[in-house]
């Protein structure tokens, strides 16, 4: 069994850090099912605080921070392989962050990943398949988040087709309803701009149909609440019902005119971008009637996480894909795999690599590493890197995405460490390990021979790493011999320090 390969906690936690609120949810897991026993929510409106500039604002930063603390309260006795924290479209447009992550990450416990806006609407399909009723046929799935929407079609618990809108409640508000004001004329133009947004994948997903259309989020649940307290005989948000609500807010000039007591204080400055998205999305798509789901972002995750522990890991089935979509060498890619991980046995301790993501990392770096073979052979290293950085890749966190471009992009020719500084901690500090033992890996089988390497034995010291191989091995195979000579230069123009042993003496430096 892999040393990643672990049970599933009888404690799961999920916090989404969305644009609009922050939410927290505490899930048991018992006899294969996951029973909710704690949510938390606090509207923190982090996409309200991100400048023309990228830049997160100093108060609306502390705002969050301080409702992290309040999470962080409740997180603080669970381990860190039972919470995931994901952030949303505000971190993704952010620039300048890295200060306030690692403060979140402080106030919580748990690191901080941030999500792609097609990974993001997996993650809401996920949730909210998983808290309906199993019926046939496709479904559609509306979430409109405060930056932006996840519009998804699929079957069961299969996405088919995904889609992030760049357009959310919170910035169509700020935009088009500054203070809460309304008019006809504002809403005129905020639907025209959400029309724009749209109508690129309007065709896509007509083509591909749907039986029935659900909604997430609490953008569209209070919608749904207000058409419900116009009409107690709603069960459901209809275009006629929706379409009425427009008119009336349109002929508002303030939201405060609306009398609607289910449109909470803390809801109404972002409601009017809500309807506007909502209300283009049923005029493109021809919808007629939309129901509500319980799942959403964070019950995704708390499934997701299940997956990850069990056989089910999105990530591996993404890996997969794409050695058949690249044409991978499959025989080849083991090879490289098993001699990497078996060279990080050897070294995790020593490096810091006992982290079992380190063993994953390296794993489908080793499985991806000549996808860009497929584009080119000069050069593949650095296409394989582009790919991995900018393909959507259902699963994985942009961190890891990156992670993985680096090892790819670093695993052959010079060892260049260009862009390690953007990663996470640690893994801004470790890469350059994992690149080593990739690059050692690959080395060894440049022959692509089926026939099995001896037993290499490695011994790790900070920046050095001593290889020593079985007496007469290095003298019968002159081509690796040549190969480890230029790997010592190479590594050395980044001060890392490879020692090859032949037997009980030393064959080069």
């Amino acid at each position: 069994m892999s040393r990643a390969a672990r049970t599933v906690p009888d404690v799961l936690a999920a916090v989404d850090l969305g644009s609009n609120s922050f939410h927290l949810v505490v899930a048991r897991y018992s006899h294969g099912q996951l029973v909710v026993i704690d949510r938390m929510r606090e509207m923190v409106r982090l996409g309200g605080g991100v400048g023309p500039d990228g830049r997160l604002d100093k108060v609306v930063a502390a705002r969050a921070l301080a409702c992290l603390e309040r999470f962080g309260q409740r997180l603080r006795d669970m381990h860190a392989r039972s919470v995931r924290v994901v952030g949303t479209n505000a971190l993704r447009i952010s620039r300048r962050k890295q200060a306030f992550l690692e403060r979140a990450r402080d106030a919580l416990g748990h690191p901080i990943e941030i999500i792609s806006g097609m990974e993001e609407a997996r993650l809401i399909y996920a949730g909210v398949a998983h808290t309906l009723p199993s019926e046939p046929g496709r479904r559609l799935v509306i979430d409109i988040g405060g930056g932006s929407t996840e519009v998804v079609i699929g079957e069961g618990y299969e996405p088919l087709l995904l889609e992030s809108l760049k357009l959310g409640c919170v910035s169509l508000s700020q935009r088009y309803f500054p203070e809460e004001r309304l008019s006809e004329r504002r809403f005129e133009r905020a639907r025209l701009a959400a029309r724009v947004e749209i109508e690129p994948m309007q065709t896509r997903f007509l083509q591909h149909g749907w039986e029935s259309v659900v909604g997430s989020s609490g953008t569209v649940r209070a919608i749904g609440e207000c058409l419900h307290e116009r009409d107690p005989q709603a069960t459901a948000i209809t275009a006629e019902g929706l379409d009425k609500l427009v008119a009336e807010m349109a002929r508002a000039s303030h939201c405060r005119e609306l009398e609607l007591e289910s449109l909470t204080e803390e809801r109404r400055p972002v409601f009017p971008g809500g309807v506007v998205i909502l209300a283009e999305l049923f005029a493109a798509l021809g919808i007629e009637q939309l129901r509500m789901a319980e799942g959403a972002l964070r019950d995704g995750l708390l499934h997701d996480m299940v997956g990850r522990l069990t056989d089910e890991d999105p990530r591996e089935r993404t890996v997969g894909s794409m050695e058949r979509r690249y044409h991978v060498d499959t025989a080849q890619a083991a090879r490289v795999e098993a001699t990497a991980l078996g060279f990080l046995a050897q070294v995790a301790e020593s490096w810091e690599l006992d982290d079992p993501h380190a063993e994953l990392v390296l794993k489908w770096a080793a499985r991806l590493h000549e996808i860009g073979l497929d584009v080119a052979h000069s050069g593949y290293h650095r296409h394989g890197a582009y790919l991995l950085e900018n393909a959507d890749m259902p699963g994985f966190a942009r961190e890891e995405q990156l992670l993985l471009a680096r090892l790819v992009g670093a695993h052959r020719r010079k060892l260049m460490l260009t862009g390690v500084e953007d990663l996470i901690p640690p893994w801004d500090r470790l890469a350059i390990h994992l690149m080593l033992l990739l690059r050692l890996a690959v080395l060894l089988h440049r022959g692509r021979s089926a026939t099995a390497l001896p037993p290499i034995e490695l011994t790790a010291r900070a920046r050095t790493l001593e290889m020593r191989f079985p007496a007469r091995w290095l003298k019968d195979h002159a081509l690796s011999v040549e190969d480890l000579h230029q790997e010592i230069e190479y590594l050395r123009t980044q001060d890392v320090k490879l020692r090859i042993y032949s037997g009980s003496r030393a064959a080069a430096e």
